[in-house]
């Protein structure tokens, strides 16, 4: 069951990411494809962060980061593993935050007006199988908060999709 929102949502960063927690589990319920759940997920985060130009997902596929479901500008189709922030957060299994791309040695400028990034792994048996990644154009937009809230979004992706064989 989709949930209706007015567009308002909470300052509170907690009481956001828990609405949105909730907005995310009703839009993937009974939804196991990752193309249509990651592609709600992006307009989901799209209208209720503040402060962004880009959210969207990036898929692996033949050994490199393929250009998944997104909102924003244009995006950059292929990201290999271990290069700029999203391949980074791949080879690192770890979630990156950078509070300023400009300082992140490879960092990939899709869209030049991003200046901070943070990208959350999405895991499928303790492997790699895509990326949640969000630009800002303000520096430092990312912080603990954001990082514990996405994390919490994405767990709900994980457990929702099937993973296996291959999303695409």
């Amino acid at each position: 069951m989709l949930m209706e929102t007015t567009g308002q949502y909470p300052d509170d960063k907690v009481e956001l990411y828990a609405l949105l927690k909730k907005e995310l589990e009703a839009l993937v319920e009974g939804v196991k494809h990752p193309i249509p759940n990651l592609a709600n997920a992006s307009a989901l985060l799209w209208h209720a962060l503040k402060d962004i130009n880009w959210v969207g997902f990036y898929l692996m596929h033949d050994g490199q980061l393929l250009l998944g479901p997104f909102q924003g500008k244009p995006a950059c189709i292929y990201i290999p593993v271990g290069k700029g922030v999203c391949g980074t957060a791949v080879a690192e299994n770890r979630t990156v935050r950078v509070p300023n791309v400009h300082e992140f040695p490879g960092h990939i400028a899709c869209d030049s007006a991003s200046n901070s990034e943070i990208v959350v792994p999405i895991r499928h048996e303790g492997e790699v199988v895509g990326v949640l990644d969000i630009d800002s154009p303000l520096l430092d937009r990312f912080d603990d908060q954001d990082q514990e809230g996405l994390e919490g979004l994405v767990r709900v992706l994980e457990r929702a999709c099937e993973w296996k064989p291959s999303p695409l």
